[in-house]
Parts: C-alpha cells; sequence; structure tokens
C-alpha cells in the first residue's frame, strides 16, 4: 500500500499533517533549498511534538558531495530520533564514496538517497546503494517552480525505477511538486510512498 509523506517546516504544519492523516511527517525547509533543513532546535521539537504518532523523516540540506560532510550531518540528525535520514545525492564523481562514507551509520539507521529528476538521475546507482546498506531510494526535484516529477521523469520510466529499487530490498519514493492529479497517475506504479509539500501548502 502506498503512503503519504508531507513535508513540514515545524510543529503547527506537523499538527496539520497528523490531522490530516498522513503517513510519515518529514521536516524540511524548502526556503533552504531543495532539501532545506530545518534548525535542529525545530527539528527536537517537532519530534517531541508528533511524539511517535507518526514516523519522522528529515533531510540533510543540500550539501555538497563531500563524504565527511555528508556522513557528520547524517549522524548529527540521525542522533535526533528520527525514523528515516533523507540525503541528496546530487551529481558528482563522488557518489559512490559519499555513499559508503554513510555505510556504518546505515547499519543502525533507516537512510534514505535522494535522486533529483531534472538533474539526469543515474538508476544504474540503484545497487550501490543497496550494496551500502541504505533503506531505500527516492526522485524528488531539485529546482522547485520549474516544473514536476512528471515533467521531468517521463512517466514509462518510472516501473522500471520502481521495480528495479524494490527487487533490490530498497523502499522507493516518488515527489516532486506533486499535485492531487498526480496521485491517480502514480498509484498504479506502486511506490512505498509518495511526498508532497506545495500542494498541501495551497
Amino acid at each position: 500500500m502506498t503512503r503519504m509523506l508531507a513535508s513540514v517546516t515545524g510543529i503547527e504544519e506537523a499538527e496539520i499533517a497528523l490531522s490530516g492523516g498522513v503517513d510519515i511527517v518529514d521536516l524540511k525547509d524548502p526556503k533552504a533549498g531543495a532539501l532545506g533543513a530545518v534548525s535542529m532546535e525545530t527539528m527536537l521539537r517537532t519530534i517531541s511534538f508528533i511524539a511517535g504518532r507518526a514516523p519522522v523523516s528529515a533531510v540533510c540540506g543540500d550539501l555538497p558531495m563531500e563524504p565527511e560532510t555528508i556522513r557528520i550531518k547524517a549522524e548529527e540528525i540521525a542522533a535526533t530520533g528520527v525514523d528515516y535520514v533523507k540525503i541528496g545525492f546530487f551529481p558528482s564523481a563522488n557518489i559512490s564514496a559519499c555513499a559508503q562514507a554513510l555505510e556504518p551509520l546505515a547499519a543502525r539507521t533507516k537512510l534514505i538517497a535522494v535522486l533529483f529528476a531534472d538533474l539526469a538521475p543515474d538508476f544504474e546507482l540503484l545497487p550501490m546503494f543497496a550494496r551500502h546498506r541504505f533503506h531505500g531510494v527516492m526522485v524528488d526535484t531539485a529546482q522547485k517552480g520549474k516544473g514536476r516529477l512528471l515533467d521531468h521523469l517521463p512517466p514509462e520510466r518510472i516501473p522500471g525505477f520502481v521495480d528495479r529499487t524494490k527487487s533490490l530490498g530498497l523502499m522507493v519514493g516518488l515527489s516532486g511538486s506533486l499535485e492531487a492529479p498526480d496521485i491517480p497517475r502514480l498509484l498504479p506504479f506502486a511506490p512505498d510512498f509518495l511526498g508532497f509539500r506545495g500542494a498541501l501548502c495551497g
């Protein structure tokens, strides 16, 4: 069954999301970038407010593809007790090294790799994420306001991505400026979750 992930910036939006019955509450500050991180104070206060009523995910921010930088930030966010830590993987020759640096953390925390539909995502990386013990992979968009997921990732490519990811034992998610009409278009592909932000704020 496909679950709904709602990105929120803090307690006020988390309360709205919970009252709407979302399955996963995602902490993210869109003003700080595609995967802009909320402050640690906001993260801790919101986790405390949610108090286990729904799983919580949090993004690491738009970080440079530097293994140690990403490892340190992911460790910091994992220490808050969130259920999932989301890490953006932007095009770089260092992607494999970054994933490898996170493997020790992945052994004890559910890490979600985020690829970007508008940055020519390389789905040949999927086995690499599985090898380094990631929990899942999702596709999002990096440049908000410049097209939705389906503008950059043709529907005919989605089943291959979803099926390949699942075949590797990874959780799979789809996001990227999704709107209500996208739900019936994407549900047949059976992702584990669909992520929303802008559509919930309209």
